[in-house]
């Protein structure tokens, strides 16, 4: 029996799971909520972006997209700004941003599983991804 070339990649694609993103609500700790939430993102694609919105007209809180970012720098510095809150993860939020969620009674936003993967097929690359892998889990267990 044949595979077909997805299945094949997906057999020859190396993973690690790396530590799980926790995700919260992070915003300057003078921000103060309005009636409209005011949101940073990033554009479309991003899933958290995605995530964040479901998770905000489902609670029913009417919000703006006061930030579209590039980066996760651009978003944090608008975040740092006092312009908007963001939906981040823990281990990227920005110094002296605090958790406002419970605070602004904003929705619990879920955990994220994280997996590395990669294609490589020799015993060198191999070993580079093992330690790449490391390097992430390493990371977040210090920060």
């Amino acid at each position: 029996m044949r595979m077909s070339s997805q299945k094949l990649a997906r057999a020859r694609c190396a993973s690690e799971a790396l530590p799980t993103n926790h995700y919260a609500w992070f915003a300057a700790p003078a921000f103060e909520r309005g009636e409209t939430l005011r949101i940073a993102n990033l554009a479309p694609p991003c899933g958290v972006r995605a995530v964040a919105i479901r998770a905000l007209d489902a609670a029913g809180i009417a919000w703006s997209e006061a930030f579209v970012g590039g980066g996760v720098a651009a978003v944090t510095a608008a975040v740092t700004a006092g312009l908007a809150v963001a939906a981040l993860a823990r281990r990227i939020a920005p110094v002296g941003c605090i958790d406002v969620g419970p605070k602004l009674r904003l929705p619990r936003l879920p955990r994220a599983r994280v997996m590395l993967y990669s294609r490589v097929s020799d015993a060198r690359g191999r070993a580079a991804f093992r330690v790449l892998a490391a390097a992430f889990r390493g990371m977040a267990a210090s920060g």
